[in-house]
């Protein structure tokens, strides 16, 4: 593949996740959308590699940076737009006990973040939990934890699931 398509193909995929993100503007779709989006990223790496994607990456990060939703946008940036690469590169390791700490390891990372923004840009408040009281936090931590789970595997699904449909189109249309 000449990199005059690479570099196309990367923009596109930069250019969809950023158009995507702009839907967090509906209400209730603040985790789902910067999630979704991040799939776009993860095409970018499966069809040209490792230093294109983190390119597509950083260009749809600046495009969300500016005009998407504050809260979407601090969750693309923080985890969801570049979390199909580090899967990608992890799975490489073929440990799946280890894989798995490592990409726990990142979300709560990224989750704490995510937590230290949104309460310092936003003024968004944790602190009161409402009916879950105290440990509504913990409680929260918890749960994030257990959807990421299913985020990870959603995303194993969706990557076979493009190599399978998509990926013969992609490649005949940009030449790879």
């Amino acid at each position: 593949m000449k990199n005059v398509s690479k570099i196309t193909l990367s923009a596109v995929c930069a250019a969809l996740s950023a158009v995507f993100m702009l839907t967090g503007y509906f209400p209730y779709l603040t985790y789902a959308i910067p999630a979704i989006a991040g799939l776009f990223i993860m095409i970018a790496y499966i069809e040209v590699g490792l230093k294109y994607s983190i390119g597509a990456y950083i260009t749809s990060a600046a495009l969300v940076l500016i005009t998407a939703e504050p809260e979407t946008k601090i969750l693309y940036i923080c985890l969801f737009g570049f979390y199909p690469i580090v899967k990608a590169l992890v799975e490489r390791l073929n440990k799946i006990p280890i894989e798995w700490i490592i990409k726990l390891s990142v979300f709560n990372a990224c989750i704490v973040v995510y937590y230290k923004l949104s309460v310092s840009l936003l003024g968004i408040s944790y602190e009161d939990m409402g009916v879950i009281g105290e440990y509504g936090i913990y409680i929260l931590w918890i749960a994030a934890n257990a959807v990421f789970v299913l985020y990870d595997i959603a995303v194993s699904r969706m990557s076979m699931f493009y190599m399978a449909r998509l990926h013969p189109k992609i490649s005949k249309m940009f030449k790879i």
